[in-house]
């Protein structure tokens, strides 16, 4: 059963990957977010590159950049753009007034600075993703070292109960060569306010809450796409 599940939802994610690379024109500078669902999208464009289509592209992880150039998508250096074109990420958690979670693969900090870059940042999601309510997903925090016991403490606080980043039995560690520490709050009443909350908190490089930054979520149902703007 979870087996149809999983293949379920692999086929929800590349169903609304196609859709998003649809919204890529010719000589766009394209944002890449990182993860299964964005790993669906790159290949589709790579596709499209090999077809002739002509695009750049800046990526939010070692990961993505190497898929990418794989695939013949040429790579920008993300520190100098001013501005990206479109962007294609996932999201482990959204609502319907595009406030999202995001993180889930460490590349956060990399991914807002994408998607605060981008004239068109659109999130892709299978339909599992879809919530009431931010919460259930735990809100990554990516926090500088020396900092960790300060940024743990003032996570308390805040009502957050948080656990460090684990991985194959090591700390994970960031492609920025940070950790990452896992927020749970709960369900999360006044995410705009949490995320405010988070930003003050000296040592904390990025949090997961994705606030005003997304432009449209391409949410596949079974067969159905379903956008939300």
């Amino acid at each position: 059963m979870e087996k149809t599940n999983q293949n379920q939802q692999d086929a929800e994610k590349q169903a609304a990957a196609l859709a998003a690379v649809k919204y890529v024109k010719e000589g766009d500078v394209v944002g890449l977010g990182t993860g299964s669902t964005t790993a669906f999208a790159i290949k589709a464009l790579g596709k499209r590159v090999q077809e002739g289509l002509n695009i750049t592209a800046a990526a939010s992880s070692v990961a993505t950049e190497k898929l990418a150039k794989s695939l013949g998508i040429e790579i920008l250096d993300l520190g100098t753009l001013s501005k990206i074109d479109i962007s294609i990420d996932g999201a482990d958690e959204f609502t319907e007034s595009l406030d999202l979670i995001k993180g889930g693969g460490g590349a956060l900090f990399r991914e807002k600075i994408i998607a605060s870059l981008s004239k068109n940042a659109i999130v892709i999601t299978d339909a599992s993703k879809k919530v009431k309510k931010l919460g259930a997903f735990t809100v990554p925090v990516e926090v500088i070292p020396l900092a960790y016991q300060y940024v743990f403490d003032q996570i308390n606080l805040l009502g957050g109960q948080g656990k460090l980043r684990i991985k194959e039995n090591k700390t994970f560690i960031t492609d920025n060569g940070n950790v990452i520490i896992d927020a749970d709050f709960g369900l999360i009443d006044n995410p705009a306010k949490l995320s405010s909350d988070l930003n003050q908190i000296n040592g904390v490089l990025a949090h997961g809450l994705f606030i005003n930054i997304t432009s449209k979520v391409v949410m596949s149902e079974g067969t159905e796409i379903i956008v939300f703007e």
